[in-house]
């Protein structure tokens, strides 16, 4: 097994009697993961870091459905005052329907925190923490429509099924806490593209989010009803001879090895899973600042408290959805009705996942994203809703290495071009495998006779966001 192949992060098989090694008296996961490129290990590729990291977790609060730009986070003054007329130039060939005149927006802007970054009163919770967060008012993307849009957002590919943004940085840091998922996705309700967004892809199957739906029940049959862990761990060698055995005549199998693996790692989330879990554990201070006592904010409160709990725990990286059973960020119509609901659902528990991520002294290591696929028009579908917008639209950073009380880029007067340091968002997977100390280009798979990376053949650090 060559070193330079490990650092390109190819799959490399070693010998069989690397299963036969024991960990604490039981059949190891770290031994099980050192086959088929680690596929179960909590420890790092060799080689990696590439450079020190600025971060050692990402929170991606993702927003399915488009979160409107002219109405959060990018005031367009030059739209109040042209409201009604057309846009004054001619819009790209690709749309999906003629939308009409200018829309301003009908809520005010003001300028808070000490760096007076403008913000919608939609959100006041992140007005207050405003001098936390780098504003990216100039992000682009390729796809018009959910599918593949929400695709190229979590994976870098709008068409085919790659490995998420989750997966390649468990499968090259690995993860802090093997008791653990290295990567835990917590999406309420079905989603563009569903699975595909947290796959693992052709990484090892181990790799792949592990997806909680109900913060309040996160995982299903994870206790042991006899509760005897003395012959439950027998049980289990039991088990992994057996699948020894089974795997002999099925060498180079990465879903086999991560399924054999699963059993040993259940066995040891059963003692620090739940009460990583445990909601009831914290304060009742502690949920009222992240309003999981208001059922406006409860779903995703409670979200915004679970990744918190599960970043300090060593949980490498935690993605949440914003979708809720009602609707998603999708306004193309009742805008003034739906978008101050959507806000106020998550508003106060991302202001308070940033202020308690500070408070703890986990902020400064802790890298937060958030934003959705793509932006809404500045012109009206209908009258009164936003169709989907690529061109030019708004996404923002937090902790972690990010320079905060900051804004990057700027969309044109009427906020339909990015037209000043734009960022597309290979350009962001770039700048986030860097805070994590990743050389975007040197984190690569050999799969298909080729090898591939996150940004594919794109993709360049921005450092202007970095602190």
């Amino acid at each position: 097994m060559s070193t330079e192949r490990c650092q390109r992060g190819e799959a490399v098989a070693l010998p069989r009697r690397a299963l036969l090694s024991r960990v604490g008296g039981g059949f190891g996961l770290l031994a099980l993961g050192d086959l088929l490129g680690r596929s179960a290990t909590a420890a790092a590729l060799p080689g990696l870091p590439h450079h020190p990291p600025r971060a050692r977790r990402v929170i991606f609060l993702y927003m399915p459905g488009g979160p409107s730009h002219v109405d959060l986070l990018d005031p367009k003054p030059r739209l109040a005052v042209d409201a009604g007329k057309p846009l004054p130039f001619e819009k790209p060939r690709l749309e999906r329907t003629r939308t009409g005149n200018l829309l301003p927006s009908p809520w005010r802007f003001a300028r808070h925190g000490q760096s007076g970054i403008e913000v919608s009163e939609l959100l006041p919770g992140l007005a207050g923490q405003i001098d936390r967060v780098c504003v990216i008012r100039s992000m682009v993307a390729d796809n018009i429509n959910h599918t593949g849009a929400a695709l190229q957002l979590c994976t870098g590919e709008q068409a085919f099924s790659r490995p998420s943004v989750g997966s390649w940085l468990t499968y090259g840091l690995g993860t802090e806490n093997e008791s653990l998922p290295g990567f835990v996705v917590v999406c309420p309700k079905p989603v563009f593209q569903g699975a595909q967004l947290w796959s693992s892809s052709f990484l090892p199957s181990a790799h792949q989010g592990t997806l909680i739906r109900d913060p309040d029940a996160p995982i299903a049959d994870l206790g042991d009803p006899s509760a005897d862990r003395g012959r439950q761990r027998a049980r289990l060698e039991a088990l992994a001879r057996l699948n020894e055995l089974h795997r002999r005549d099925r060498p180079a199998h990465p879903d086999l090895e991560a399924r054999i693996a699963s059993f040993e790692t259940a066995f040891r989330m059963q003692a620090e899973a739940p009460e990583a879990f445990d909601l009831a554990a914290e304060t009742a201070a502690t949920h009222r600042l992240y309003g999981t006592d208001d059922e406006a904010t409860r779903l995703f409160g409670r979200q915004c408290l679970l990744a918190r709990r599960l970043v300090e725990r060593g949980v490498r990286f935690v993605q949440l959805f914003s979708a809720p059973v009602n609707n998603f960020w999708d306004q193309h119509g009742n805008l003034q009705r739906d978008l101050p609901g959507r806000c106020r659902a998550v508003d106060r528990p991302i202001a308070a996942l940033l202020a308690d991520l500070a408070a703890r002294g986990l902020l400064d290591d802790t890298l937060v994203v958030w934003g959705g696929e793509f932006g809404r028009t500045p012109t009206a579908e209908g009258t009164d809703g936003r169709e989907h917008h690529p061109f030019g639209f708004t996404m923002w950073m937090a902790g972690g290495g990010v320079r905060g009380g900051t804004v990057h880029g700027a969309t044109d007067e009427f906020g339909w071009h990015a037209v000043e340091k734009r960022v597309h968002l290979h350009d962001l997977h770039a700048t986030m495998l860097h805070l994590m100390g990743i050389d975007h280009e040197r984190l690569t798979y050999r799969h298909g006779g080729r090898d591939y990376r996150l940004t594919d053949v794109h993709g360049q650090v921005v450092t202007e966001v970095l602190a």
